[in-house]
């Protein structure tokens, strides 16, 4: 049986605010830690009127003193937001307060519109993602050339190691870079436009073993809707296919709850776009979703599961968590 993950955004509701949304996610991370999942990873977007989680690295560090098994980590940081210098300091403290807790999710895009993107990162043209990991590595390594002006910088606490760096991806990009370093790949099929066989695949077969792994590691991110009975996931998913719906207009709202998604007026555009969004979205009871999961699984080779659900009630999120976890045979701590 393959593990079982979640990757959490925070999602914030209409009607609420994002302090209880973040409160929301430590409530969740104890869930989870209870009930066994693998690990907990907290993503990085900007000005998404729906996700309260734009600080990783701080919600890690609570989550991680919130709970006691599950690793926690960030799904991920967009490394060009960031100094890779920063990165690495402040995830060795992460590693230095939580040994063997602590995973660091690199992503190439910024996780937000190009205007905040450009309020965020260093005024600089083009995808510098590279450049950026690989002065992260370098620092981590000690590997300046004695010449470079970096070479005397050590990233503090020098004595803690970088936690386990995983590449986080929706198309081959970053399945090649990971597979060429060695480090472990996930891929983002809950919004990806891409096939998450190709990629996947591609990352175990050119993978090269490293001083971090020593055999390919990949992980399927799903988003999933699970409920006691498949009537009661969709309704709960009719918040998914609105939030989709106005994200393509550019509207950025908090979650609408689903009586309010259930009564939107749709063009048929709109519905054509839900079609679409749809075989990005696992529906139903635990044993329909793990019916439609299972060949994915299977397909891609996937290690392990990590599932995103970003519905309107918090205690419906806290169950499709529970049900999932009964299905994947998840052994509770």
């Amino acid at each position: 049986m393959v593990g079982l993950s979640v990757l959490d955004l925070s999602p914030i509701i209409a009607g609420s605010s994002g302090a209880t949304a973040l409160r929301n996610s430590i409530d969740l991370a104890a869930l989870a830690d209870r009930l066994g999942f693998t690990r907990y990873w907290v993503a990085e977007h900007h000005n998404l009127a729906s996700v309260a989680s734009s600080a990783p690295e701080i919600m890690i560090g609570q989550i991680a003193a919130a709970t006691r098994h599950i690793r926690v980590g960030s799904g991920g940081v967009m490394l060009s937001n960031h100094a890779p210098l920063m990165v690495a300091e402040r995830f060795k403290v992460l590693e230095a307060l939580f040994p063997g807790r602590i995973d660091l999710g690199l992503g190439r895009a910024p996780g937000t519109d190009p205007v905040t993107s450009y309020a965020l990162r260093r005024r600089q043209d083009g995808d510098d993602f590279l450049e950026r990991f690989q002065e992260l590595i370098l620092l981590e390594r000690r590997g300046f050339p004695a010449d470079h002006p970096f070479r005397a910088v050590h990233a503090m606490p020098s004595d803690v190691v970088l936690p386990p760096i995983w590449l986080l991806g929706s198309s081959d990009y970053s399945a090649q870079l990971a597979a060429m370093v060695g480090f472990g790949f996930s891929f983002a099929h809950h919004f990806s436009d891409h096939d998450a066989v190709s990629p996947m695949l591609s990352y175990r077969t050119g993978f090269k073993p490293s001083v971090t792994l020593d055999r390919p590691y990949a992980i399927l991110a799903c988003a999933v809707v699970c409920a006691d009975s498949d009537e009661a996931a969709e309704r709960l998913a009719a918040t998914v296919d609105l939030n989709w719906v106005l994200r393509t207009r550019g509207e950025r709202q908090p979650l609408a709850s689903p009586e309010d998604a259930l009564a939107f007026p749709y063009t048929p555009a709109d519905r054509a776009h839900i079609r679409q969004r749809r075989s990005r979205l696992f529906v139903g009871a635990p044993e329909t979703v793990f019916k439609q999961l299972a060949p994915l699984i299977e397909a891609t080779k996937a290690d392990e599961v990590m599932v995103t659900t970003m519905i309107y009630d918090h205690a419906a999120r806290r169950r499709s968590y529970e049900l999932l976890a009964k299905a994947f045979g998840v052994e509770a701590v």
